[in-house]
């Protein structure tokens, strides 16, 4: 399970305790916010795109939503969302957990700037019923990232 791959990837980090699993789905912006208890814009969802036939992953505010302008001028590419089946596959979690932790080689993470007005967001951890809490230093720290774009309009 996703999930067990990501509390195995914060466990490096002595941070596995931090993993929040709820007995209700957190599996779309709003059911995460009920569900951890916060407020939508908090929930920091990654959204899965295919540029040059590879993953990207951009991380971006529950309240953002991909300006095609934007992300064309940045990727040089029409935005295209990978498809669930691509997503599990190539990333390597399900729609409705995909997170930057604990996913596969060669898959590119992406914050956005929509990101940077909270002092904490709450992404998923592999699975569709979790988050973990991390201050926006911590994101960058264990996502990985290739750098902060500015993609997205909210």
């Amino acid at each position: 399970m996703a999930i067990e791959k990501v509390r195995e990837y914060f466990r490096k980090y002595d941070m596995e305790d931090r993993i929040q699993e709820f007995d209700v789905s957190s599996a779309t912006v709003e059911l995460a916010a009920q569900a951890a208890h916060c407020e939508p814009c908090r929930i920091a969802k990654t959204l899965s795109f295919k540029v040059n036939d590879r993953p990207i992953l951009i991380v971006s505010a529950g309240d953002a939503k991909i300006d095609n302008k934007k992300y064309k001028a940045k990727f040089g590419t029409k935005a295209k969302m990978l498809t669930p089946e691509e997503v599990e596959i190539m990333v390597g979690h399900a729609v409705g957990g995909v997170c930057p932790f604990g996913i596969q080689e060669g898959v590119q993470v992406y914050l956005d700037e929509s990101l940077k007005r909270f002092e904490t967001v709450f992404p998923a951890c592999g699975s569709s019923n979790s988050a973990i809490e991390l201050t926006i230093e911590e994101l960058e720290l264990y996502s990985g990232f290739l750098a902060w774009v500015d993609v997205c309009k909210y």
